[in-house]
């Protein structure tokens, strides 16, 4: 392959779209065969610095966020590896201050292009093509090898055990909070997905958890007892106290019981951490907590100001994001009806007045426990498409809202769905939640650009 494939990271993007994505619903076998084999040619690229590995069902993105944000307070050249992507694909593979630069991310790829570029399945492991997440999972690691990073937080795309990010040698294993998802991939009970979550626990390698529902916390100990991983768990070993949300951000003040062994103990103060972060939502606390056990596991010479600089700075698109305030217009892309769930009980404690609801979804979601959760509690209830890059029902998700017996509109073109939406909370004097989707609050993103409206 010459050398300058490419332009611009829109042109790699392009060029990986030419993939199996799994994110569009594509269908492949998940192995780590390919990876393995193009990692060690590229001469492992995800080796050689400090690692937090970050998996769970939520808050998985924020958590990421949140520990490359307080490692990087410590002096560390940080990058963060998360996905999907909002807007473009290069949100995937950043520094934690800042974004890659365009000649890192192409120079990654080219690297990782000259490799698969031209090659049929029959010259890969197990006879497949490397698929877009895989291939982009390559690029991230080779660019931050580019970067001299010493540090990396990688966030699992799906699963854990067969996730391609599952190559790491992580200083640190996370878990955040596990529920049903993506069950055509992972299995049909929470023991099921909790052990496809668990592979990414290393022997003798320290794992954090969130608060568990008791079947996934059984088949954690129990793998952590097997490859004797010391283990330290959210409300044992750190804690989220005085949880407090408004529309700037989550505040509360993280402590260790007094019994408790864990490194985050000798860290922090007597009388606890009070700390904040921009990102708005009761979980945000334990995702705090988590985060900061998660560093003070992975450097015990962390420092209490680093935690509570790195999550004042702390932000993530579309996670109860609130991209106005006239109207107030508040995008999340919770699409289960646990996350759901949190996400309307911010809107209800924040927002007390009228509300209107956009929600989309892709055909594979619960919309119908997700209508029956929403519905009440809004006074007008549009649903579109969430954009066309994942295959969806219109349909039959309004006819879930009509089930639960109220009114909601159909309007299949997201723009022209989106536009009635914020018109709608204009006149009405009322905020706007858009959920169900990423790629929905992509799309309200894009619109937004194109008719600005006021913040503050």
């Amino acid at each position: 392959m010459s050398s300058g494939k490419f332009g611009s990271s829109e042109d790699i993007y392009n060029y990986l779209s030419g993939y199996i994505n799994v994110e569009k619903g594509q269908a492949t076998v998940f192995k780590l065969d390919r990876m393995r084999a193009l990692a060690a040619a590229l001469g492992n690229p995800e080796k050689g610095r400090l690692c937090i590995h970050v998996a769970g069902s939520k808050g998985k993105g924020s958590i990421s966020t949140m520990c490359a944000r307080i490692l990087s307070e410590t002096g560390l050249r940080v990058g963060i590896y998360t996905s999907p992507h909002l807007l473009r694909w290069k949100e995937r593979i950043a520094l934690a201050d800042r974004e890659m630069p365009e000649e890192t991310l192409i120079a990654a790829a080219e690297e990782v292009v000259a490799l698969v570029d031209g090659l049929g399945p029959d010259q890969f492991p197990g006879g497949e093509l490397p698929t877009f997440f895989e291939l982009s999972t390559l690029i991230a690691f080779c660019a931050f090898k580019k970067s001299a990073c010493d540090a990396q937080v990688i966030e699992v795309g799906l699963g854990g055990r067969l996730d391609s990010t599952n190559i790491v040698d992580p200083a640190v294993a996370v878990i955040s909070t596990i529920e049903l998802e993506h069950t055509q991939f992972l299995g049909n009970s929470l023991a099921e997905i909790a052990f496809e979550k668990a592979g990414v626990m290393k022997p003798g390698t320290p794992v954090c958890l969130s608060r568990q529902p008791p079947e996934a916390m059984a088949v954690f100990d129990k793998r952590a007892r097997e490859l004797g991983c010391p283990v330290f768990k959210l409300g044992v070993h750190a804690r989220a106290l005085d949880i407090r949300v408004d529309a700037l951000g989550t505040h509360c003040r993280i402590d260790c019981p007094s019994e408790t062994n864990s490194a985050l103990k000798n860290i922090l103060p007597a009388e606890g951490l009070e700390v904040k972060t921009g990102i708005i939502g009761k979980i945000q606390g334990q995702n705090m907590a988590l985060a900061a056990l998660a560093c003070a596991a992975a450097q015990p010479r962390l420092e209490a100001r680093a935690i509570a600089q790195g999550l004042t700075k702390a932000r993530i698109p579309a996670r109860f994001e609130l991209v106005s305030t006239q109207p107030p217009i508040v995008l999340d892309g919770a699409h289960t009806p646990e996350s759901v769930q949190l996400c309307l009980d911010t809107v209800k404690n924040l927002f007390s007045g009228p509300r209107i609801l956009l929600f989309a979804c892709a055909h594979d979601k619960r919309h119908q426990e997700m209508a029956a959760l929403l519905a009440p509690h809004f006074d007008l209830v549009i649903v579109t498409k969430p954009g066309s890059f994942k295959a969806s029902d219109p349909s039959a998700v309004h006819s879930s809202f009509l089930h639960c017996g109220y009114e909601a509109v159909l309007e299949e073109d997201t723009p022209a769905a989106i536009s009635k939406a914020i018109g709608a909370a204009k006149e009405r004097k009322a905020m706007l939640l858009v959920v169900g989707s990423f790629y929905l609050c992509a799309e309200v993103k894009l619109w937004m650009a194109a008719h600005p409206l006021k913040m503050g």
